[in-house]
């Protein structure tokens, strides 16, 4: 018998669902101009998945070239704010009607449990798409201060285009915050996703122009990097590039932005984000905060908490809890078990190289208290389960390099002044977090943390309200609230003389 969200449940709308592979430009589906394809394996087993169109650069250009026309027509940016706001709620309820097939694209793309895509990404995007809705009816040109002989109007306007290039590991809620940003501020948009997660992004496409945005105004091309998201940085009709991904392509978008047409760019990078527990803290609290914090998403998130920095009073202590909750609350299972918390790494390479880099650290002398090793073989698929290694020093490969997976390395410190040492000493400075009970230490720590968003007594705490990115080689630019519509926008000052 089939319950809803039944593991049957998901298996046969697995079976019926239609994967739409091919290019959305100017308002419809296309292939590729060259007509090559590629196939998407998929995490969870190791079968064939999405088929997809392979795009170029011929194929950037076409999207391009839909996105600067739908622009200079004015199409949407000139459209009324109100019927614009409409639209796009219209966009958001769609997302919402559509969730079950938009959660299983996603686990279908990237092995996260199918439970935690309806739950978590599909409301995060619908809800991201609604919030900036409601700001397109609420943003003021100005006027300037220039005594009685003059007025200078002071205006917000659009970049143009904006190239959008998303990652593989929140595809849906990242494109949200690109996006939505983006498309109320009056751009048209050009989509890059992962090639490993497009399908989610084509079908978003595809429902905002059922919602009423004009074609042209949202266009996705699928394929490599090198092959797409290389042409889009480096297109010299493209107003702007917002990256989320590593740090290292986002060099490589820098120098394609100098390289063409000096364009904007915005970038969301890597992380290797401390979580710093005292031993006056709640060890119950850190250990729930370090174990969610670290393993969701099996670990592929960009602020994981994957430096535990503790006071070496409490380290034993607090491991041993770390791990139970793992045991008890966080469950590594197939992504179509509704009982899952956490399910297959994005492919097989990055699995490889997560258990590489274990090796490593391993070598380097950290021990291994528990876990971080290949599980669920036997189903074809990627899967990690959560571990922590102890006696790690901050100089170690697992407490400087973004390890992208379940893995969490535990460094002892036993005086603030060290703890917030270690803390800093990282290239990246996307999220941190302070447990204490002493507030005077919990401010102070937090006001000296070099991050973009640091958290008090709790872990991954955030809305739509708040901006979000980093420090130093994490990043420039914010995605989320208020502050994003800003960096797809530029001031214009029309200043008029009076006789």
């Amino acid at each position: 018998m089939t319950t809803r969200y039944s593991r049957d449940y998901w298996e046969k709308l697995l079976a019926g669902l239609r994967l739409e592979g091919r290019h959305f430009i100017d308002g419809d589906y296309r292939m590729s101009l060259s007509g090559e394809t590629f196939t998407r394996i998929r995490p969870m087993d190791g079968r064939p998945g999405g088929v997809l169109s392979r795009g170029n650069a011929a194929d950037i250009d076409a999207a391009v070239a839909a996105a600067r026309a739908a622009f200079a027509s004015g199409v949407w940016r000139h459209k009324d704010p109100g019927e614009k706001k409409k639209i796009m709620l219209r966009w958001a309820e769609l997302i919402r009607t559509h969730g079950e097939e938009l959660a299983m694209l996603e686990t279908i793309d990237v092995g996260k449990p199918v439970m935690a895509s309806l739950n978590v990404d599909v409301r995060l995007c619908a809800d991201g798409i609604q919030y900036y809705a409601e700001m397109i009816d609420k943003m003021y040109d100005e006027i300037a201060p220039t005594g009685p002989k003059a007025r200078a109007l002071v205006r917000k306007v659009p970049l143009g285009v904006v190239g959008a290039i998303t990652p593989w590991n929140y595809p849906m809620i990242i494109d949200a915050w690109k996006l939505g940003p983006a498309i109320a501020a009056g751009n048209s948009v050009v989509l890059k996703p992962a090639e490993q997660s497009s399908l989610s992004a084509l079908r978003l496409a595809g429902l905002a122009v059922e919602a009423g945005l004009p074609a042209g105004v949202l266009n996705v091309v699928t394929g490599y990097g090198e092959e797409t998201g290389k042409p889009l940085a480096l297109h010299m009709d493209v107003d702007m590039i917002a990256f989320t991904g590593s740090t290292e392509v986002g060099r490589l978008i820098m120098g394609y932005a100098a390289q063409s047409n000096v364009k904007r760019v915005a970038l969301e990078l890597g992380g290797k984000s401390p979580l710093v527990v005292f031993e006056d803290a709640d060890l119950d609290a850190a250990a729930s905060a370090v174990a969610w914090g670290c393993f969701y998403n099996s670990g592929e998130t960009c602020h994981a908490s994957t430096r535990l920095i503790v006071q070496r009073s409490v380290q034993d202590r607090l491991i041993g809890k770390i791990r139970e909750v793992s045991d008890r609350e966080i469950a590594l299972k197939h992504p179509l078990d509704p009982s899952a918390q956490i399910g297959a790494l994005i492919e097989e390479a990055h699995m490889e190289k997560v258990l590489g880099m274990v090796a490593a650290g391993e070598r380097e002398g950290a021990r291994r208290a528990f876990g971080a090793e290949r599980v669920l073989s036997e189903t074809g698929g990627y899967y990690v389960s959560p571990g922590v290694f102890v006696d790690v020093s901050n100089d170690m490969s697992l407490a400087r390099q973004e390890i992208f997976g379940p893995v969490l390395a535990a460094i002892a410190f036993d005086t603030e002044e060290e703890a917030l040492a270690i803390a800093n000493d990282t290239i990246f400075g996307l999220a941190g977090a302070v447990f204490t009970k002493d507030m005077d230490r919990a401010h102070r720590f937090s006001e000296s943390l070099h991050a973009g968003t640091v958290w008090i007594n709790t872990y991954d705490m955030s809305n739509f309200a708040t901006p979000f990115g980093g420090f130093k080689q994490s990043g420039f630019g914010r995605d989320r609230s208020v502050h994003a519509i800003d960096k797809y926008c530029d001031y214009k000052t029309i200043w008029q003389q009076f006789a």
